[in-house]
């Protein structure tokens, strides 16, 4: 079968597409024909091994997996052969062929497309797990967003809209922005503007209950500063790329605020079965047309290098999608 695989971590022309034997799913394993794997963010920073943990080599990128079994390992009930299944893990689905574990991996309903399925896997899941198991969102509070157009950040806003919430996106220029209100989000702030806390607090003038935050770097001083009393702010990543902020002491203090962190590695480690029923929950949402994938492009395998260097571009609104 063909792999977009590496044998050093580095720039994206370190990988190339090349053979490589399929192997045979182990116990608790399923071997799936790949129809489309998701790319993000931290495809980018595992590919470059700027990311906290270093995969083995040599590296076939891609997590957001989804496809056709084509066969299962000892041990594995209820995956059948041409079942559609989604799995997230570490990488292994810029390929033909990946084997994934079955404690990972999750029916898709037949409605949805493949390339539909891989686009919600772990933005969606992130985002449900931040506002509803780390942050404890409910309906009628307000939340807001940073990076409200990129991947993490719209679904979010999605989730929050989708469940009755009161939603805020910062976002920059006319196209995020109304890209941004058209996922539902009741009030859109360009960040550039300096006075747009201003204007949050015009809308919100006891501040907002809830911060997601995937972006970190200035923002997220500013974010803290207006959340509401007994507020929490939930840290998601540091997509900025102005290294790790600081905060004082005191403004959790003066808010009786909170920062709770959002690690979905870490719950993909500690209770696979919950990533099972976060994923179900998501697919059985996008079932019903609650919420939708954002897909930016498709590329095909042989074109991986380029969905790379996509990933890079400022324009881009949506997830990125390798179909072999």
């Amino acid at each position: 079968m063909k792999a977009f695989r590496g044998h050093r971590l580095g720039a994206v022309e370190d990988f190339a597409v090349e053979d490589r034997p399929v192997g045979a799913p182990q116990a608790g394993e399923i071997l799936l024909r790949v129809e489309a794997t998701a790319l993000g963010f931290v495809d980018a920073l595992v590919m470059r091994g700027l990311y906290q943990v270093r995969p083995p080599l040599p590296f076939v990128p891609g997590g957001e997996i989804v496809g056709r079994v084509e066969a299962v390992g000892d041990g594995v009930t209820g995956f059948a052969p041409g079942q559609r299944v989604a799995s997230w893990q570490f990488g292994g689905g810029l390929a033909e062929r990946a084997i994934v574990s079955a404690a990972s991996s999750v029916a898709v309903p037949g409605a949805l497309e493949a390339a539909s399925a891989s686009a919600l896997i772990l933005d969606f899941l992130t985002a449900y797990y931040g506002l509803f198991d780390r942050g404890g969102y409910r309906p009628g509070q307000s939340l807001l967003v940073t990076g409200a157009s990129g991947g993490v950040g719209s679904a979010a806003v999605q989730l929050a809209h989708a469940s009755g919430g009161i939603v805020v996106g910062l976002a920059s220029g006319e196209a995020k922005m109304r890209h941004v209100a058209a996922l539902g989000a009741d009030l859109v702030l360009d960040y550039r503007d300096p006075d747009w806390r201003a204007r949050l607090k015009d809308r919100h003038p006891a501040g907002v209950d809830r911060v997601f935050d995937p972006v970190g770097g200035p923002l997220f001083e500013a974010c803290f500063r207006s959340l509401a009393k007994r507020g929490r702010h939930l840290v998601v990543g540091f997509a900025s790329g102005d290294g790790i902020p600081k905060l004082p002491a005191n403004l959790p203090l003066l808010k009786s605020g909170e920062l709770a962190g959002v690690d979905a590695r870490y719950l993909g480690e500690s209770d696979p079965a919950r990533v099972q029923t976060i994923l179900e929950i998501i697919f059985g949402l996008a079932e019903r047309k609650r919420i939708s994938a954002v897909i930016d492009r498709t590329f095909a395998l042989a074109d991986a290098p380029a969905a790379f260097e996509s990933l890079a571009s400022a324009t881009r609104i949506g997830k990125v999608v390798v179909t072999p």
